[in-house]
């Protein structure tokens, strides 16, 4: 098994995260930990994105942090220096993937149409980041590529919340699914912590 298909299928629900401080991050994957969640994807969507990365990976060794939003193989670079377990972006692109194999570090590309899984696979990758899932065709497209790219799984991310994630995790060729719903920043920045636990609680609860 793949490090990041066993990662993925251990995780089954990734919160995607955008913090604006260390603080931020730290008092957020508390709440999650203590819900049942020891996953987190961090976006690098704010300057504050890599130094969190590295205070949660130092704070909780329990947690499995990946870095989301990485674009450029300098992103790659970064994010592997930080310290991250594996590395997401929201889209396809063969030098993200070498960039990626050069440095050791698992990575999950992401893709919405059949020509993108075709190229990534023919890189070696059998699992991707499926992005945006909802606005691309969503369950019925991933039952769609249920037969063409048998073998191929995917963690749809973009549009999911409490309506529709359990029905995404119910898909055979789906190992987990990514999501803010319960790390929205609403929630981060009104530090309503118990709400985003009781979130978290209630999404394992009914994500088995």
């Amino acid at each position: 098994m793949s490090p990041i298909r066993e990662q993925l299928l251990k995780v089954r629900v990734m919160p995607v995260l955008t913090v604006n401080s260390e603080a931020q991050a730290l008092a957020v994957c508390d709440a999650l930990a203590a819900g049942g969640i020891l996953a987190v994807e961090i976006t690098l969507r704010t300057p504050a994105a890599l130094s969190a990365i590295r205070a949660v990976k130092a704070a909780r060794p329990d947690f499995c942090v990946a870095a989301g939003t990485v674009r450029t193989p300098q992103d790659m670079e970064a994010v592997a220096a930080a310290g991250v377990d594996f590395a997401v972006s929201p889209g396809w692109s063969p030098s993200l993937s070498a960039a990626a194999s050069a440095l050791g570090l698992p990575f999950l590309p992401g893709v919405s149409t059949p020509s993108e899984i075709i190229q990534g696979s023919e890189c070696g990758h059998s699992c991707f980041k499926f992005y945006p899932a909802e606005a691309v065709g969503g369950i019925p497209l991933l039952k769609a590529f249920a037969g063409p790219f048998a073998g191929v799984e995917f963690c749809p991310t973009g549009g999911i919340g409490t309506h529709n994630y359990r029905d995404y995790l119910a898909l055979p060729n789906v190992l987990c699914i990514g999501g803010s719903w319960m790390v929205d920043t609403k929630l981060i920045e009104a530090q309503q912590w118990d709400e985003i636990e009781s979130l978290s609680r209630e999404c394992m609860a009914l994500g088995q």
